[in-house]
């Protein structure tokens, strides 16, 4: 049996969705307050693998969770394997796809001492994180499932590396308002001790950081000959407003559960959107003239052979 490289992508493509998916509904776990909804691990109560009654709201959240993942591990079990049956074979797919696998182990353990832990906030943050680097890793292997083996590349530039940064920062200060602020999960948590005004500023400051940096680029990438890099920064753009947006609408209603569900939605999106970005401007196919410049005159705009989603 063998894959088309085309179908593969679309395997690799089905993982990224659903490590992007995990995220949304560990989110629903902690927002409901059923991140104990499960008592023990792996199995939800002790002696029983599934919740004692399926009528109890947060031991069943907490269990749809967890089957989550169990869908997540086959999505990266799939990739690992269509690696191994895609034709030419490719190592380099087939590392990264391991990658996810042993990425997704490490979850799990993570996921253990997070209840073990009783949900203690450097656990959970460093769970959230993990789910991101997660992502980034199924980016970088739908984008290399997407190009033609011993195709040329080159080194992302430096602006896109600079947002990939700060959107990291962006993430990091994220967590660190999650840690202190409401949500934890269960209501008898403990929250970190820090102020919570100034930790939401640090964050808000980052966030503009990453907003401006886009919006600078994007104005001084107007004019350039790639329609793609433009769209990209656009969408990237369009995203990081909209989050802001809903960061602020939550911060001046009293941080509701839905507002925040939606605010991690959009900080999974916009993470996606920036790495998708520094990814493509690798490809030696899209022009990447110095920023600002003219396309000469009659020249037709190039495009890449192949576009990551």
């Amino acid at each position: 049996m063998q894959l088309s490289p085309e179908r593969y992508r679309k395997v690799c493509i089905a993982a990224l969705w659903s490590l992007c998916g995990i995220i949304v509904t560990g989110a629903a776990v902690r927002l409901t307050g059923s991140g104990l909804g499960c008592s023990d691990w792996p199995t939800c109560e002790p002696g029983h693998f599934t919740p004692h009654s399926a009528s109890e709201l947060k031991p069943m959240v907490e269990f749809g969770n967890r089957l989550v993942t169990g869908a997540v591990s086959l999505a990266v079990i799939a990739a690992v394997a269509g690696s191994l049956l895609i034709r030419p074979r490719r190592r380099d797919l087939t590392w990264w796809s391991l990658a996810l696998v042993l990425g997704v182990f490490a979850q799990a353990i993570i996921g253990a001492f997070v209840t073990k832990s009783e949900l203690q906030y450097s656990v959970v943050a460093v769970h959230f994180l993990a789910s991101m680097a997660l992502v980034w890793a199924g980016l970088v292997l739908v984008d290399r499932a997407g190009r033609i083996p011993g195709a040329p590349r080159r080194q992302i530039p430096l602006w896109a590396r600079w947002l990939s940064a700060v959107a990291t920062v962006v993430l990091l200060t994220g967590s660190v308002v999650t840690s202190a602020g409401p949500h934890a999960g269960d209501e008898n948590v403990e929250r970190l001790p820090i102020d919570f005004v100034w930790t939401v500023r640090t964050h808000s400051t980052a966030v503009w950081v990453l907003c401006l940096s886009v919006a600078a680029i994007a104005w001084r990438l107007r004019r350039s000959r790639s329609a793609v890099l433009r769209r990209r920064v656009a969408d990237l753009l369009a995203a990081i407003v909209l989050q802001g947006g809903i960061g602020y609408l939550q911060y001046f209603t009293g941080v509701p559960a839905i507002l925040v569900g939606a605010h991690v939605a959009g900080a999974t999106l916009v993470w996606v959107l920036t790495i998708r970005l520094a990814l493509g401007t690798a490809d030696a196919t899209v022009p990447i003239e110095p920023l600002g410049t003219r396309p000469a005159a009659g020249e037709a705009p190039a495009e890449p052979a192949v576009v990551t989603p």
